[in-house]
């Protein structure tokens, strides 16, 4: 199957943001997954990863920078990544880019409508949860290396403007696939864990026996669920 891949910097919500999409060339649209990847990551890492493996099954997909991340990196960044309130105030931006993406994509006129999910994996799983709450237009949500909160001097504070069980509970019928390692030190298994109690139905938990990088079964397993979610192949 060929696949076009296209490097691009494209508007949402007034930014500038760097995107790589991956498009099946197949007859008519096909669905479209968009990926948002973790803290200090960038776009090129799902592209090559989730991306790959959604493309080979006929699956769009469109990775972007997140603020302070890949290419948008600036003077900026390592002050805000020390400050948990310096990394609030640009949650709203992720958030808006993120909703904005989703339409991007559907206006394109290549992404079958009725067939659109979000992945975000480690931070960009919160991104990707608070996402499918606010836009029906995604029909499911795949979470890799996510969880709740870790209990610190900030959760409280924290969970007033990001709160991934409230997310989870929020879903309403959108599938929800949880990828996570069972050696995950940096999200740990309890963490996993009360995200997955938290979430409503429609939903699965696979573990993994990985650490916070999960393996390449994992976006595997992704791409099937996907597949299987979206009706593929019937």
């Amino acid at each position: 199957m060929k696949v076009e891949r296209r490097v691009a910097t494209i508007e949402l919500a007034g930014a500038h943001v760097p995107s790589i999409m991956l498009l099946p060339q197949l007859d008519g649209p096909v669905p479209g997954v968009l990926l948002l990847h973790g803290y200090s990551s960038s776009k090129e890492r799902l592209a090559s990863t989730m991306g790959r493996s959604l493309a080979a099954r006929g699956i769009a997909s469109m990775a972007v920078d997140l603020p302070l991340h890949g290419t948008r990196d600036d003077a900026m960044v390592a002050e805000a990544r020390r400050d948990p309130v310096g990394l609030l105030e640009h949650w709203q931006a992720a958030l808006a880019e993120a909703r904005h993406a989703i339409t991007w994509l559907i206006a394109t006129g290549e992404i079958d409508p009725v067939h659109v999910a979000v992945a975000g994996y480690s931070l960009g799983s919160y991104v990707a949860l608070q996402t499918a709450v606010a836009d029906r237009r995604i029909k499911c949500v795949v979470v890799g290396a996510g969880g709740d909160l870790p209990h610190t001097p900030w959760t409280g504070m924290v969970r007033m403007i990001l709160d991934p069980l409230a997310s989870a509970r929020s879903l309403k019928g959108q599938p929800l696939l949880m990828l996570h390692g069972i050696h995950d030190r940096t999200i740990g298994r309890d963490q996993a864990q009360r995200l997955y109690d938290a979430a409503a139905e429609p939903k699965e938990l696979r573990w993994y026996d990985a650490g916070h990088i999960l393996p390449p079964a994992a976006t595997d397993d992704a791409a099937a669920w996907l597949v299987e979610r979206f009706g593929l192949g019937r």
